[in-house]
C-alpha cells in the first residue's frame, strides 16, 4: 500500500503545471513519500510535520468512512510515521486531503 501511495503521489504531481489548491493541500504528502524529509521535519517540529500529523489523526478518526486507511496507517506506523493531534486544522482541508489519499489508495492515479 505504501508503494501505491508513493507512485500515485508522483503521478498526481505530474498532472499539474502550476500551483493550485489541490497541490497545496497535498504538500504534507511529500513527508510520507520521503522518510528522510519526514525525520528532518519531525525533529524541527515544522508546520508541515504538524499538518501531516493532524491529517493522520483525522484519517485514524475516519477509518469507518474510509476503510482503506486502516491498512495504510498501519504501514505508515511501521515506518515510524504516526498520527498526533496538534492545533486545530481546517476541517475542510483535512476532509479534502483524506479524500485525495483515499483516491490514491483506490488507484485513481495509478498508471
Amino acid at each position: 500500500m505504501y508503494r501505491i501511495f508513493c507512485e500515485s503521489y508522483e503521478n498526481f504531481l505530474k498532472t499539474f503545471e502550476e500551483e493550485n489548491y489541490r497541490l497545496k493541500i497535498a504538500k504534507p504528502f511529500e513527508l510520507i513519500a520521503n522518510p528522510e524529509k519526514y525525520e528532518k521535519e519531525k525533529s524541527n517540529k515544522s508546520d508541515l510535520y504538524k499538518n501531516l500529523c493532524n491529517l493522520l489523526y483525522y484519517m485514524q478518526e475516519n477509518i469507518n468512512r474510509f476503510p482503506k486507511f486502516k491498512a495504510f496507517l498501519w504501514t505508515l506506523k511501521s515506518r515510524n510515521i504516526e498520527a498526533k493531534k496538534f492545533e486545530n486544522e481546517k476541517n475542510e482541508d483535512l476532509e479534502e486531503q483524506a479524500k485525495l489519499i483515499n483516491s490514491f489508495l483506490k488507484l485513481a492515479y495509478w498508471y
